[in-house]
């Protein structure tokens, strides 16, 4: 996994708590659902490139 895309993942799933809260202050649903979609969609790259590091080091996967 590389920096860059471990650091932009990590952005994007701030910045979807930072507009999710931004939502619920404001009362604003769109604005909640956008930031819930945004830090799921960070989270699940983030998981996404570590699988691929575990899968990918181990040697063990097919060929």
């Amino acid at each position: 996994m590389t920096a860059s895309r471990t650091i932009r993942n990590q952005a994007q799933t701030m910045k979807g708590r930072i507009t999710e809260e931004l939502g619920r202050v404001t009362r604003n649903r769109r604005l909640q659902r956008r930031g819930r979609t945004d830090r799921v969609a960070g989270s699940l790259k983030q998981a996404v490139e570590k699988a691929k590091g575990a899968f990918g080091r181990s040697g063990s996967g097919p060929r």
